[in-house]
């Protein structure tokens, strides 16, 4: 207990009351990282519109976020689906040694491109397996070295698909 108070810089009857104000400010702390995560994330979505190529009349983006944790993910998909319309999104995240992939097809694709189809092509190679929807499918992986070469083979599985 003597060590903690000495850590805490405050006397030992007070350590509990210390403990719990530094507890809170590092709830605090961790809520405004989130959030920041999520503002740089959405712009960095914001980009990424810019980004997307066409293939045959559906645009089709891949990219890699820096520091979106999954919540970030869905909600930067979920934005660049309604800016992009008619399109097919894989978002890929790496967060120390997992990989997280996002996939999104907006509805007036799911008849040729089905995101859960989709999201397990780039999760086996990335150590990984996933699942979802028709419309958003998620996985998870743990081989982050093989994350740019799966986005980069993600173009021609869509094309044979359309």
């Amino acid at each position: 207990m003597g060590n903690a108070a000495h850590l805490l810089k405050t006397p030992v009857v007070e350590v509990n009351d210390r403990l719990v104000t530094v507890l809170d400010h590092v709830k605090t702390l961790e809520k405004e990282v989130a959030a920041l995560k999520g503002k740089l994330a959405s712009a960095q979505g914001d980009e990424l519109v810019t980004q997307a190529q066409d293939l045959k009349g559906v645009k089709l983006l891949v990219a890699r976020l820096e520091g979106a944790d999954v919540k970030t993910l869905r909600d930067t998909m979920d934005k660049l689906k309604d800016k992009l319309k008619t399109a097919v999104i894989v978002l890929g995240v790496v967060d120390g040694a997992k990989v997280q992939i996002a996939v999104g097809v907006t509805p007036d694709t799911t008849g040729k491109v089905k995101a859960g189809e989709l999201v397990n092509f780039v999760a086996a190679q990335v150590g990984g397996k996933g699942g979802g929807k028709p419309d958003m499918a998620m996985a998870g992986g743990t081989e982050p070295a093989q994350l740019a070469q799966a986005l980069a083979s993600v173009q021609a599985w869509v094309e044979a698909k359309l």
